[in-house]
């Protein structure tokens, strides 16, 4: 309740001023005995994300592993944060950057990665001496609540207050809550770009700080000279892994017009290998979509793009079996800016598109609003550079003979435009969770003033 959310507020700030005073890599062994304790339940938090997300073992478990990895990366971040010393103009100065932490991080998640999202943020924003807040979604609390047990379990061993790590569990009204809350010193927030938009409008209005990760229409781009070997795989993985529900997964396929057929063709004799079924059996590839709710969304889609012109190659259908399970689908014959081409379906349905030119598929790659991942498969050094360069893909992460999904956690994870502009994980990214301060310090008995003035 919105009770039980201002008890939480009030107990998570109370808690930032232990963390904040305590030195950066001692914080960061905090966060590496979290790893730890993660590593030890990894197999059971993997079989309860696939029990109440229901993708498939394996991914659940991979994805406690990418929070494992991210607490490593963070620990070694905790001796390494902090800003410059630049030459002052001035004689007897100093110029420094100082970086402090923004106090309470409030993180709210999606469904469809309900550990790893957590993860990139928590670990992070852990080291650089901040509080966190989080409000994962209403359809994976167990998750959530098993996460901050386990989280809390070191902290309270450590003699900390467990609310360095809240979590509040409830629906958009805790959610709009935090937006408008000016005790929240940052709010991130990962899921669509419907509700992104609201959050930040909401986080803008009280002139707060935010961190988008919104939606993804991602494009595999296959030319002439690609290694078909690396493409089908590459494809069937990026469209079909997590039944579609990934800001990463493939939702369009650019094929070269001379290659296009016999890739439809191998692609739709690998799809017809996939192994559907329980998400915990071993042998699973491909488990059910989240909700009834994705279900309809899924065939909808489905008519709306035979009703555009596009024909089914494969999938498009329910299938007969307890669960909300579908067919992994392929749809060829839609031009490339059919209005379902661009719509963000959070389902398992791949349009393949055929193109002539590098120039004119460069430019489809970004016409569309959401601008996250992004691949191409080529063997030609140039086309790769221009790929890479200022005329090739707009999206935050831009992939070469490998697919749209599946980032690490080195990189900075995020996307431009309608993708919110929002970085995650590495690189700079713990810039976002700290405040920045230009410090000067005078240490002479003189007052020069900068650029050369003199009051006399």
């Amino acid at each position: 309740s919105l009770e039980d959310y201002e008890e939480t507020v009030k107990k998570a700030k109370e808690a930032w001023k232990v963390w904040a005073d305590i030195p950066a890599p001692k914080r960061g062994e905090i966060v590496r005995q979290i790893g730890d304790a993660l590593r030890q339940k990894i197999k059971v938090l993997g079989s309860l994300v696939s029990l109440e997300m229901g993708k498939i073992f394996v991914e659940g478990v991979g994805e406690v592993q990418e929070y494992v990895d991210v607490c490593d990366y963070a620990v070694g971040l905790s001796r390494m944060v902090g800003g410059p010393i630049l030459p002052s103009e001035r004689p007897g100065h100093a110029l420094i950057e100082q970086w402090n932490p923004v106090g309470l991080v409030g993180i709210i998640t999606a469904f469809n990665f309900p550990v790893a999202v957590y993860g990139w943020n928590s670990a992070i924003a852990m080291i650089c001496g901040n509080a966190c807040l989080w409000k994962g979604a209403p359809s994976t609390s167990l998750v959530s609540v098993a996460v901050t047990k386990i989280i809390a379990k070191v902290l309270e061993d450590n003699k900390l207050p467990g609310a360095i790590c809240s979590l509040v569990c409830g629906g958009a009204d805790i959610g709009t809550a935090m937006a408008r809350d000016e005790r929240m010193d940052l709010l991130s927030f990962t899921g669509s770009t419907k509700v992104g938009k609201e959050v930040a409008l909401m986080v803008q209005e009280r002139f707060g700080r935010s961190l988008l990760e919104l939606g993804g229409n991602n494009a595999i781009i296959v030319f002439e000279d690609a290694d078909l070997n690396l493409v089908i795989p590459s494809a069937l993985f990026a469209a079909v892994g997590t039944a579609g529900q990934r800001c990463t997964t493939a939702r369009r396929l650019f094929l070269h017009e001379s290659i296009h057929d016999e890739v439809v063709a191998k692609l739709a004799k690998a799809y017809a290998q996939v192994r559907i079924g329980d998400p915990w059996d071993p042998d699973t590839l491909y488990g059910p979509l989240h909700t009834k709710a994705a279900v309809k969304m899924f065939l909808d889609a489905v008519e709306q793009a035979k009703q555009q012109g596009g024909s089914v190659v494969c999938g498009g259908k329910v299938i007969n079996r307890p669960g909300n399970y579908v067919e992994p689908t392929i749809v060829t014959g839609l031009p490339h800016n059919a209005p379902i081409v661009h719509t963000e379906t959070f389902a398992p349905i791949l349009y393949v598109l055929k193109f002539k030119e590098e120039e004119d598929v460069f430019a489809w790659n970004n016409e569309v609003k959401q601008g996250l991942s992004s691949s191409i498969f080529t063997k030609d050094l140039g086309r790769i550079f221009r790929w890479l360069g200022p005329k090739g893909s707009d999206c935050g992460i831009v992939n070469v003979n490998i697919p749209t999904s599946g980032a690490e956690i080195g990189g900075a994870f995020g996307g431009e435009k309608h993708t919110g502009g929002g970085r995650e994980s590495g690189s700079d990214s713990w810039k976002l969770y700290m405040r920045r301060s230009t410090c000067t310090i005078n240490y002479s008995k003189d007052l020069p003033l900068a650029q050369g003035i003199k009051f006399q």
